[in-house]
């Protein structure tokens, strides 16, 4: 079973994806199509050892504040 596309909150670009739906036009493709594959692949290695380099280099200290900090604000929501 396919997902049901969200439709966007804007009116003007409502219309315009039920238009593409309607002709059957992709608006998604057009956007992909612009990007360079290199460029998105180097994004992507970047992306997936930045947090474990990031990790690493901080002290056990620093981590420590981090991590009472995240659980101070994970108990305050409402």
């Amino acid at each position: 079973m396919a997902k049901k596309e969200k439709l966007p909150a804007d009116l003007n670009r409502r219309a315009k994806s039920i238009v593409d739906l309607v002709t059957g036009e992709d608006s998604t493709k057009a956007k992909e199509a612009g990007k360079n594959p290199a460029a998105v692949a180097l994004g992507r290695l970047g992306g997936l050892k930045g947090g474990k380099a990031r990790a690493e280099k901080l002290t056990a200290k620093k981590r420590s504040d981090i991590a009472k900090k995240a659980a101070a604000a994970r108990w305050n929501k409402k």
